[in-house]
């Protein structure tokens, strides 16, 4: 069940509390527009037709590496109503693998039970949520002057892939998105 704070329930995350954001890997993510409106096109014969504001959508999409030089982008597709693509974070002066963390950062050496908690005090610049909310504040931005009522759901969902099995498989998914679409 959900908390409540200041007496309203809230929504509790859907992020790992055992993982800092901002640390390298892949993470698959998922933004929707609200109420799922088809905003950015639709699907004609198996394929993606972008709108303008989905034009705006892809175009900015391939922008965040120009903003944010530790990311690199893998698969990436629009839909009608959301957009997926891969993130990876690959900062250079973090060490880490899969089942050891070592840093030279000071942010990595916290506990693991602290990072949950961290996270909602300072969510700082270099971390997947930044990357997102940049990437939709600008699509956003640019997309009201095409329709003032162009807006995004709250949040987005994301996955942390851990291997790649998992890469492939969403390389895959996002591929073919366009076919396997039902609306």
């Amino acid at each position: 069940m959900s908390k409540k704070y200041l007496n309203i329930y809230r929504i509790e995350s859907s992020r790992l509390q055992n993982w800092d954001y901002g640390w390298n890997g892949w993470y698959f993510v998922t933004v929707k527009t609200k109420f799922n409106r088809p905003y950015f096109g639709k699907i004609v014969n198996n394929k993606m037709i972008l709108s303008n504001i989905g034009v705006l959508a892809e175009r900015y999409w391939q922008e965040i590496p120009n903003h944010f030089n530790f990311v690199k982008l893998d698969g990436f597709v629009v839909m009608p109503d959301h957009i997926h693509g891969i993130i990876t974070i690959n900062k250079k002066d973090d060490v880490e693998t899969r089942h050891c963390l070592v840093s030279t950062n000071n942010h990595l050496k916290r506990s693991l039970s602290d990072i949950g908690h961290y996270r909602y005090r300072n969510p700082g610049k270099q971390n997947l949520s930044s990357i997102v909310g940049s990437y939709k504040a600008i699509v956003s931005k640019m997309a009201h002057k095409i329709n003032i009522d162009f807006a995004w759901q709250t949040r987005f969902n994301d996955k942390i892939l851990w291997n790649f099995d998992e890469l492939e498989f969403f390389q895959t998914y996002i591929l073919n998105n366009p076919t396997n679409y039902k609306k």
